[in-house]
């Protein structure tokens, strides 16, 4: 199906205008622009995009191909007068074994070389220690930004809130916005000494301050594009910041990391997200005039991402959705050395599969399986555990049928987590389990398990069964887990000062492979779903 092109608002009579209009009463005292004068301004924007510096083995997107794209754009707009700004919704760090193992560094340099002006942080910026994030923000060299996320000690942003463009005439802040939900989401460990604010209040403190000093107020956040504000168990987002905090002209989102092909129209903002990966550049043009967006025209462009169509011969084959990108030489010079490190170290086959393991976010997030499964057995045999639990937000990618390499082991636990576990009472295993088979499907904390199976009923874990067996309140059971969930990640209960809670040292990705190594071929029919979990 031929994608939607570009989707056009005509600003000047909705409530977009009227908005802007009326926040930039208490704009600038006096304002640079001048009477009667259209500036053209182009929003450039990507997001999530989770170490994809290397286009995939479809020849589709990748940081090279998107070089080109922003290149021409930013020459065409300089043509027509106008001029751009290029930003990112977060989420550079965790999903691509190369880029994993490398701090991001090809990917914050590859970032450099494409002159982005600032990006937000993400949750997954949390995924690493914080001399880590410093280091990623000297490779980058753009702000990073976060209003709402605090240095615990000092109570100021811990890198910066805001930063004010001088844009031609026109002065642009670009505020930036965390979702509060990395407080469970990012590495406990690593937000020691960090204070999380819920950036929808510190936004309405914010805006009106910056309404005084720019004439057009872009919110780069990360918090989630959901419909109609319907975010369910995750923390609110775009929709919500929106509808809280007039006076925010753009919102360049991510973390949901879904595609919107036509702008989502809030309170007289405009959400934009651009799905993940690269796989897209975000293009919003508009017209500023007399102190009001008076036109605006918005699209995503495809980075050389490709459709299956029937050939003469009814073969199937992949062709690109537009025209293809060339690969800017200048990028791929930078990036090829990080890419060739990265796969000598990581093409090791370790063992093979008959059958598809299913790790795809949509799915796992929902429902058991056998990927889910297939972790939780490795991690609980590991520690010489009765059961093991796994959260489903750290389970990136499917391990596919066929040759299982050390790289396909690492996309689908690219965290580098450590098995943990810890010796419960009955009582406390009832108490432990509650609270897991709780997690709401859809989040990241939807939880998998091996070794156990319960009906949860009025809340409560009930009819526990260890192993086939019935729960016997008198002994003493080992749950193994990953240290993130252990020291409270996801929401779930932290355990990591029980007295006989033990981190083993052994690293997630590892504890995998060495399972696979042993046990294959897998078989998938011994990990097949058997509703651990009834309701």
């Amino acid at each position: 199906m031929k994608l939607p092109k570009r989707f056009i608002t005509h600003l000047a009579i909705t409530g977009v205008a009227l908005s802007v209009t009326a926040c930039s009463m208490m704009g600038p005292q006096k304002p640079d622009w001048q009477e009667d004068k259209e500036y053209r301004v182009t929003i450039l924007h990507t997001n999530d995009h989770h170490g994809r510096f290397w286009q995939n083995s479809k020849g589709e997107y990748g940081m090279a191909a998107r070089k080109t794209l922003i290149d021409n754009i930013r020459e065409e707009v300089a043509l027509d007068d106008g001029n751009s700004l290029l930003l990112s919704g977060g989420d550079i760090n965790t999903g691509v074994p190369e880029s994993d193992l490398q701090d991001a560094e090809p990917d914050f340099r590859g970032m450099n070389m494409l002159k982005y002006d600032a990006m937000a942080l993400g949750n997954h910026e949390f995924d690493n220690p914080l001399s880590v994030l410093k280091k990623q923000k000297e490779w980058a060299g753009f702000p990073f930004l976060s209003a709402n996320i605090l240095d615990a000690k000092t109570g100021k942003p811990l890198f910066e809130a805001y930063k004010i463009f001088q844009v031609n005439d026109l002065k642009i802040a670009v505020m930036g916005l965390t979702t509060d939900d990395t407080a469970k989401l990012g590495n406990p460990e690593f937000l020691e000494g960090i204070r999380i604010e819920s950036p929808i209040k510190v936004a309405q403190k914010l805006v009106p301050e910056l309404r005084k000093k720019a004439d057009i107020i872009i919110a780069v956040t990360h918090m989630g594009h959901y419909q109609d504000g319907n975010h369910g168990g995750n923390a609110p987002g775009d929709v919500a910041l929106a509808r809280a905090v007039p006076g925010i002209d753009v919102v360049v989102g991510g973390h949901s990391q879904n595609p919107l092909f036509q702008p989502d129209e809030q309170n007289g903002t405009l959400i934009l997200q651009a799905h993940e990966w690269g796989k897209y550049v975000g293009r919003l043009d508009f017209v500023y005039k007399n102190g009001a967006i008076v036109w605006s025209e918005y699209q995503l462009i495809p980075v050389n991402l490709k459709k299956k169509v029937k050939d003469a011969e009814g073969n199937s084959v992949r062709v690109f959705i537009e025209d293809e990108i060339a690969q800017d030489p200048t990028m791929l010079e930078m990036l090829s050395p990080y890419q060739e490190k990265g796969q000598s170290e990581l093409n090791v086959e370790i063992g093979f599969s008959t059958d598809d393991f299913i790790g795809e976010r949509s799915v796992v997030r929902n429902q058991e399986t056998n990927l889910g499964n297939l972790i939780s057995v490795a991690m609980k045999e590991k520690v010489n555990a009765d059961i093991g639990v796994m959260n489903s937000g750290g389970i990136r990618d499917n391990l596919e049928k066929g040759i299982v390499t050390y790289k396909s082991v690492l996309k689908v636990q690219p965290f580098g987590n450590m098995v943990s576990y810890v010796d419960f009472s009955a009582t406390e295993l009832t108490d432990y389990l509650t609270a897991a088979a709780a997690k709401q499907a859809g989040t990241g904390a939807f939880a998998q398990f091996d070794g156990v199976s319960l009906m949860l009923k009025d809340g409560k874990a009930t009819n526990i069964m260890v192993n086939g067996k019935a729960l016997n309140p008198s002994k003493t059971y080992r749950i193994a887990m990953n240290n993130y969930t252990a020291s409270g990640g996801d929401g779930y209960p932290k355990i990591v000062g029980h007295p006989n809670y033990v981190n083993s040292g052994y690293v997630d990705a590892d504890v995998l492979v060495e399972y696979i190594q042993k046990h294959s071929p897998l078989d998938g029919a011994k990990f097949a779903p058997t509703g651990a979990v009834k309701r």
